[in-house]
């Protein structure tokens, strides 16, 4: 990487800025409510993209492409990029959050199971709401949250006791608390709801203890249960012949994640993670629907629509948890409405998102697994790759050649953005009997080389044909969500704390700037009063940068 900020300079800018920002939080600890707060109608979530200079949700906006038309900053001031103000969370744990801004009002997640209201122009407090949560909890893989969702005056947060909160976005005050599921179970939720009309829509999270997924939808004013999609099929239901004895009763297939919406074919998207126990699937032969797959839904109902599997009978962990991008785009010669998916297991997919079709499947990272992806959308499996007891060498590895960290779409370019990782696992299975609130995995991975010692890259892929146009090599690895702009720019992170611009157009790198922090979380852009922002948490610290004056 080239063009670093120098160190000295930028840690002298560091304690200033952080400076002002501590005297800043000190000075307002009364839980003050926030300064004219605009309602978030349902009009204005439909047409998030007309209002660039808000963020109303994780992914930006419904379809998930993460593409801001904001475009003040630009490939040719880029240079001028500065810190403009720090927020320093309490919690040590390393933030995955993506904020929201309405209005000049920034909404933060912190982990556990907290949010912040902060005036997005200096980083300033209004309030803080912190979720009390039991000392003894079981969950998978860190206390993460992972952001906010907002309709009206009230906010949606989980937590990682399996509740689902409303807030008052202006003041903080509980409105109401829905407990999911029993936490004591494994059950958790980490993920960032999803707000669609009058429900808000909300997965759950706990495939490694032997639960049984499920996507919920809830009442916006009482947090009622309005409908439940179990992501693995009952007794008598279609597609419980995947699962062999009972094993569906313990099968994972959690919804830990957020969806997309398409408001013109009024289909809900949601991704499903792996079947349970993770590695051994000798206990549930089959293909373990729907585990690894995207389900299409009414957002009314919870009625299935489609669904495509991924990875049948997965025995390697790859969630396909990963975001719906949407796009609308020409593909065989006509526009259609299409479903880009870089998936954990390496394959780049498109989908029609209308009717489920399978389109195309081309490899966008390092794979050992599968010779191809068939014509039907099943995949040719080669020999010799499930786990064993000596243990089998496979790629990618459990983190997959993506995971949660979202994708990008530019409509400018037409490139899907991704953040891959090309790496290997020895994969060994094990014998695991299923006890209610314990892990049960049946086996795990373990690697030749340090995490750092594989290889990571931003890869600029073509959706008609799967091709890499181009890449932006990322050492040590990545495991940073992407942002697209109308100003042609393209933003991630390093987990060694380096943040960066790309020219979207071809990779070129345009700045860069070492935070000190691993960066495991979406940037996000947004706008006040004139000035364009971009947002990234890195670390246990939410940095905000702007254009120098």
């Amino acid at each position: 990487m080239r063009r670093h900020v120098p160190i000295a300079l930028f840690v002298f800018m560091l304690i200033v800025v952080a400076g002002r920002a501590y005297e800043a939080q000190q000075a307002d600890r009364s839980n003050g409510p926030t300064p004219a707060f605009t309602p978030v109608s349902y009009e204005r979530l439909l047409h998030s993209d007309d209002e660039p200079e808000n963020w109303l949700m994780y992914s930006g906006q419904y379809s998930s492409q993460r593409f801001s038309y904001l475009d003040q900053v630009t490939v040719a001031n880029t240079n001028r990029l500065r810190v403009k103000w720090v927020y320093q969370l309490r919690d040590l744990d390393r933030a995955e959050t993506t904020p929201l801004v309405v209005d000049g009002i920034m909404y933060v997640t912190e982990s556990p199971s907290t949010v912040i209201a902060l005036d997005a122009r200096t980083g300033r407090v209004f309030w803080r709401y912190e979720h009390e949560l039991p000392e003894d909890l079981n969950y998978c893989c860190g206390r993460n949250n992972r952001g906010v969702a907002v309709i009206g005056t009230r906010l949606f947060m989980s937590t990682l006791d399996a509740h689902l909160v409303s807030l008052d976005a202006r003041t903080g005050n509980v409105l109401w608390d829905t407990q999911v599921a029993d936490a004591a179970m494994g059950y958790s939720k980490t993920a960032a709801p999803l707000v669609v009309k009058d429900k808000v829509i909300t997965g759950i999270a706990g495939g490694e203890f032997g639960i049984r997924g499920f996507l919920d939808a809830y009442d916006l004013e009482t947090g009622e249960r309005l409908w439940r999609f179990y992501t693995i099929p009952g007794e008598g239901e279609p597609g419980n012949e995947t699962w062999a004895d009972d094993s569906w009763k313990t099968g994972g297939s959690p919804t830990w994640m957020t969806g997309s919406y398409d408001p013109e074919l009024d289909l809900v998207y949601w991704g499903t993670g792996n079947p349970g126990p993770d590695w051994n699937g000798d206990v549930r032969l089959g293909d373990n629907l729907y585990s690894d797959s995207v389900l299409a839904l009414d957002p009314d109902t919870g009625e299935l629509a489609w669904y495509f599997q991924f990875t049948p009978h997965d025995v390697h962990d790859w969630d396909a948890t990963q975001i719906p991008v949407l796009a609308d785009v020409e593909f065989d010669g006509r526009m259609r409405k299409l479903m880009l998916w870089p998936n954990r297991n390496a394959f780049f997919y498109v989908l029609d998102r209308q009717t489920g079709e399978f389109l195309r499947a081309t490899p966008f990272g390092r794979q050992t697994w599968a010779e191809r992806i068939g014509e039907d959308g099943r995949p040719i499996r080669i020999p010799n790759t499930f786990p064993t007891a000596e243990g089998t060498l496979v790629s990618p590895p459990i983190e997959g050649a993506a995971n949660w960290w979202s994708p990008s779409f530019s409509p400018r370019t037409e490139l899907l953005y991704v953040m891959a990782y090309d790496s290997e696992q020895i994969y060994f299975i094990r014998e695991d009997e299923y006890v209610p609130g314990e892990r049960f995995t049946g086996g795990g991975g373990r690697r030749l080389l340090p995490r750092e010692s594989y290889y990571s890259a931003v890869r600029a892929i073509v959706p008609q044909t799967g091709e890499i146009q181009w890449e932006y090599p990322v050492q040590p690895r990545s495991s940073s969500g992407i942002l697209t702009t109308a100003g042609d720019l393209l933003f991630g992170g390093t987990v060694d704390g380096y943040f960066f611009a790309l020219d979207a157009r071809n990779g070129d790198e345009l700045w860069v700037m070492n935070v000190g922090g691993m960066i495991h979380a979406g940037p996000m852009t947004y706008s006040t009063n004139g000035e364009q922002h971009v947002t990234v948490a890195a670390g246990n610290t939410i940095f905000t940068f702007g254009l120098e004056e």
